[in-house]
C-alpha cells in the first residue's frame, strides 16, 4: 500500500513578489529556516523538514485578490515547539508590522497559536497542540517511579 510519509512542501503564487518574497524571508529567518533554492521566477526555505516556496502569480492571477472564504487555500499552520515560541513568534509579528488576525491564545483546548497574514493576506498560523497534557504525563510517569523507589 502507498502511504504518505509527510508533505513536502507548500508552493503558493503571490502578487508582489519582492515584497513577499522579503516578508517570507523574516518570517523564515526567525522560524530558523534558510533559502534551499532560488531561481528567476521562484524561492524555496527549509527547516530540513518542511519547505515552503513562493513564486509571482500571472496577469490574470493577479487581477483576482486572495479572499478569504473563497474556495482554495484557508491557511498555513507551523507547529512550534512550546507556547513560549508562540509567544516569541506573536511578538516578532507585532514588531514587524505583520498583521495579526487573532493573537497568542488557546482557541481550542490545549491548542495554543497566533494567527497572522502575508502581504496578499493569506492566513498563516504559529501553533503548539498538546503542551499542557505532555507535561501531565510526564508528571504522572515521575510520580509511578517515585512511588516504585
Amino acid at each position: 500500500m502507498v502511504r504518505v510519509v509527510g508533505i513536502d512542501h507548500l508552493g503558493i503564487r503571490v502578487s508582489d513578489y519582492e515584497k513577499s518574497k522579503a516578508f517570507y524571508g523574516r518570517l523564515f529567518g526567525f522560524l530558523g529556516f534558510e533559502v534551499s533554492d532560488e531561481y528567476d521566477d521562484a524561492i524555496g526555505w527549509t527547516n530540513g523538514k518542511t519547505r515552503f516556496w513562493i513564486g509571482p502569480a500571472d496577469t490574470e492571477g493577479r487581477r483576482h485578490k486572495h479572499r478569504a472564504g473563497n474556495i482554495g487555500f484557508h491557511h498555513y499552520a507551523f507547529q512550534l515547539r512550546s507556547r513560549k515560541d508562540v509567544d516569541a513568534l506573536g511578538a516578532f509579528l507585532h514588531e514587524h508590522g505583520v498583521p495579526i488576525v487573532d493573537p497568542p491564545a488557546e482557541y481550542y483546548d490545549d491548542y495554543y497559536a497566533v494567527f497572522f497574514t502575508d502581504p496578499d493576506g493569506l492566513k498563516l498560523e504559529g501553533m503548539k497542540y498538546g503542551e499542557r497534557q505532555a507535561r501531565a504525563a510526564r508528571r504522572a510517569t515521575a510520580a509511578r517511579s517515585n512511588t516504585k523507589g
